[in-house]
């Protein structure tokens, strides 16, 4: 794969932020840093600040089936995720096998301009978001709505980048994949 991302610092990444991405080009695979946030629905916006949809559910909808193909798809490496606790901060999850390597099914738009801070005017920016399905037993004890669609083989890691149709991949981990991480430990 061509690395365009340079050094990434370690640490926690947070919507709005630039994080890795891996992502096809014409020549392959390229690891590139882009902001976490896709564009929000029309309907969605009050004003012309878009901050952005961090996960998409909803693969029939109209906004996100035009980038739902081979081409807007990426993989989002992670090590643990977190999901808040109610007034309580957050609450961790890594994978179960400590040999394990997970990603994110992602999608992803490239130069889109939009106001994602009023501050800083129009920007042009690569974007991506992950896709995200019903929670296996360990997240749907802290989250019950959704947990994020979590590759951790190969051979889905290389169907999700070919195209496969969203719908295939979009289902939780097994139960027992992931352990609860002290939210101390980040």
């Amino acid at each position: 794969m061509t690395d365009r991302a340079g050094n990434i610092q370690p640490g926690l990444i947070y919507p709005d932020q630039l994080a890795p991405i891996i992502r096809n080009d014409d020549e392959g695979l390229e690891l590139v840093k882009a902001r976490w946030g896709m564009p929000s629905p029309k309907f969605a916006l009050k004003t012309e600040r878009d901050p952005g949809v961090t996960n998409v559910r909803n693969l029939g909808s109209g906004h996100w089936r035009r980038w739902l193909g081979r081409a807007h798809r990426c993989l989002v490496p992670v090590s643990a995720f977190a999901e808040p606790i109610k007034g309580k901060g957050n609450q961790w999850f890594a994978s179960a096998d400590p040999d394990a390597t997970m990603f994110f099914a992602g999608i992803e738009v490239r130069s889109w301009t939009s106001v994602r801070k009023v501050k800083d005017g129009p920007t042009e920016d690569d974007l991506f978001a992950f896709l995200t399905c019903e929670p296996n037993a360990e997240v749907k004890a802290v989250h019950p709505k959704a947990m994020p669609v979590i590759l951790t083989k190969p051979d889905d890691w290389h169907a999700w980048m070919d195209g496969i149709a969203a719908a295939m991949l979009q289902r939780p981990l097994p139960d027992d994949s992931l352990d609860l991480i002290d939210d101390n430990k980040f």
